[in-house]
């Protein structure tokens, strides 16, 4: 274990395990919850996922950045994940798509990451003991008490508001579609004399989403997560998205009062945090997983037919069931341990999903979700 090479990284876990490995991407410290994902592609879409600030990322694959990365895979303005932790990261780019190598990617953005790792030991322990905060420093310090007590001084996830860090600071329109490569199976393009008029509420938006709503057809705003409901209505708007996000639904500022407020007023559709925030805004209670929901491969039923699609997922909290009001349904659930993938409340017009149709990375199955948000409002048109 060459510990004292100028290239030798460390994770260090809160519990006070440590994983060795090999510096790279940039030289320094990420600190947050150290958590897994079991998506074999789509690490640039990770790491450009708002809802993953706050986290560094495992990815339990065994070699990542065959394809390289490139401009058009990006989910958002910037890297959001605080690092990265690989078994193998490819010296190779073999994609057309491909503009640069992982390595320098994760260098030029100032993410510090880490491979060299043995990933399948590291998800084993989180599995059984947890997610929580950790540290990756690049390079390894002098000693193993040094990397211990930087990891116990990182703060978990309850309480702390995330979202401020992710979200827009003002209004923006949101105009463009899906890339022609993504279109197969997403719905009928929107071409429509009159748009959807949609408020999205930016808890931490994935790109893919509003590309999904512009192609069925909508006109998007998008929205600071602390927009008020007097500001969004002020908008005009036929329905509102809540959008994904990080972290604890319960700690974002005045969402679940705001959303309360916009309840029964248009239709509103939910994705990941947004799915959450709502369920909060109607009354129910979310509670911390033990580990999350994170990959391209989690298997949800439709309540209603029985169909079972395979889901992307990426959250590490969860709407409890028993605490639903009466009224609103559970429309999917999550295969794997039964928690609620869905909720609906038809006397309300809305619906919402803990997982993310519009992929990116991750199965198709799902696209057909966004179609009731535009056919609720053509009912009210």
């Amino acid at each position: 274990m060459a510990r004292n090479r100028r290239d030798s990284a460390v994770i260090a876990l809160a519990d006070g395990t440590l994983f060795y490995g090999q510096a790279l991407g940039a030289r320094g410290r990420a600190s947050g919850e150290v958590v897994f994902n079991t998506s074999m592609t789509g690490y640039q879409e990770i790491l450009t996922d708002p809802s993953y600030a706050g986290q560094i990322v495992t990815m339990t694959y065994p070699e990542i950045g065959n394809y390289g990365v490139n401009p058009n895979d990006r989910e958002s303005r910037r890297v959001f994940a605080a690092g990265l932790i690989v078994r193998n990261v490819s010296p190779v780019v073999s994609n057309y798509r491909g503009t640069q190598d992982l390595e320098s990617y994760l260098t030029d953005k100032g993410v510090v990451a880490i491979t060299g790792v043995d990933t399948r030991a590291l998800v084993r322990h989180i599995r059984e003991a947890g997610a929580q905060p950790g540290v990756v420093l690049s390079p390894a310090p002098d000693t193993e008490e040094e990397a211990r007590a930087l990891a116990r001084d990182v703060p978990g996830l309850v309480g702390i508001d995330l979202v401020a860090g992710v979200t827009a600071s003002e209004p923006y329109e949101w105009t463009d579609g899906l890339y022609p490569l993504d279109d197969v199976d997403a719905g009928s393009p929107g071409s429509r004399p009159e748009p959807y008029r949609v408020v999205a509420f930016d808890f931490g938006v994935k790109n893919n989403i509003l590309r999904h709503l512009v192609h069925l057809g909508c006109a998007v705003t998008v929205v600071p997560a602390y927009t008020s409901a007097r500001e969004a209505l002020a908008l005009k708007p036929e329905g509102v998205f809540l959008s994904n996000g990080p972290g604890d639904p319960d700690a974002v500022r005045g969402a679940k009062e705001q959303v309360g407020q916009l309840v029964g007023k248009l239709p509103i559709f939910g994705i990941c945090l947004g799915h959450q925030i709502l369920g909060l805004a109607l009354g129910a209670k979310t509670y911390k997983l033990k580990f999350g929901h994170r990959g391209a491969n989690h298997p949800v039923r439709h309540e209603d037919t029985g169909s079972v699609a395979i889901t992307s997922q990426n959250h590490g909290f969860a709407v409890d069931r028993g605490s639903l009001p009466d009224g609103c349904r559970v429309t999917h659930v999550n295969l794997n341990d039964a928690t609620v993938a869905g909720l609906a409340h038809p006397d309300e017009l809305l619906y919402s999903v803990q997982y993310h149709p519009e992929a990116s990375p991750g199965p198709h199955d799902a696209h057909y979700l966004f179609e009731p948000f535009v056919q609720m409002m053509e009912q009210r048109r």
